[in-house]
C-alpha cells in the first residue's frame, strides 16, 4: 500500500499537520492494527506540482504491531520536504506506479492511497495514468478532502480512483480527517495488502 499525501499550497503548514497526525491516528486504530500487522507493506508519497514527489518512507513490511506504531510514529513527524506547488496527481500516480515496481514483497493486493483536497492542475493527466494502473490490477481509492472544492469526490470518480474494488471517503474539514481516514484504512484492510 501507498500512503500517497498531498503537499501542495492549497494545504497549510497546519492542515498539513492535521493530515499527519490523523493517518497517524488511522494506523494507531485497533482494529486497523489488526488488519494490516503481519499482512502489509507500506510506503508514504508526499506529492505536490510537476517534479515534486518524495519518498518520505520507503517500503517497509508490518509484521508486528510494533513495527506499525513504528511507521505511525514516522507519519506523525512526517517532513514537508517538497516544494507547496501545484497539484499534480497524475504526476503523484505515476511515482506510486515506479514504487510499486520495487516492493519487496509477492503482492495479493496492491493499493495506492491518494489523499488530497484540489482537483489535478498540473502536470499529466491523472486519468490515463490510472488506467494504465487499473489494467495492471492494481486498486487506487481516495481520500477527499472537502474544504475548498465540495465537488472534489466527482473528480477524484472521473479521473482518479479505479481498480477492484475501488473507492473514495470525503471529510468536510480538516479536523475530521482522522476519523475518515480511519474509516478508509479499516475498509481497505478487509482483505490482504501489499
Amino acid at each position: 500500500m501507498v500512503l500517497a499525501v498531498d503537499g501542495s499550497a492549497s494545504v497549510t503548514y497546519e492542515e498539513f499537520g492535521l493530515i499527519a497526525g490523523g493517518m497517524a491516528a488511522a494506523l494507531r486504530d485497533p482494529a486497523v492494527i489488526e488488519g494490516l500487522a503481519g499482512t502489509s507493506t507500506l510506503s508514504l508519497l508526499l506529492w505536490s506540482g510537476t517534479g515534486q514527489q518524495d519518498v518520505i518512507t520507503p517500503w517497509t513490511r508490518i509484521t508486528t504491531a510494533a513495527d506499525l506504531a513504528a511507521f505511525a510514529d514516522g507519519v506523525d513527524n512526517m517532513p514537508r520536504t517538497i516544494r507547496a506547488g501545484a497539484t499534480a496527481i497524475g504526476e503523484a500516480l505515476l511515482a506510486a506506479l515506479t514504487l510499486l515496481a520495487e516492493v519487496p514483497a509477492v503482492a495479493k493486493r496492491n493499493i495506492v492511497n491518494v489523499i488530497g483536497d484540489g482537483r489535478s492542475n498540473d502536470g499529466i493527466a491523472p486519468g490515463p495514468i490510472r488506467d494504465r494502473m487499473v489494467a495492471g490490477g492494481i486498486t487506487i481509492n481516495g481520500l477527499c478532502i472537502l474544504h475548498e472544492e465540495p465537488d472534489l469526490l466527482a473528480s477524484y470518480t472521473d479521473e482518479v480512483i479505479g481498480g477492484p474494488g475501488s473507492f473514495a471517503v470525503t471529510c468536510r474539514a480538516y479536523e475530521d480527517f482522522a476519523e475518515a481516514m480511519r474509516q478508509k484504512l479499516t475498509r481497505e484492510v478487509a482483505g490482504p495488502i501489499v
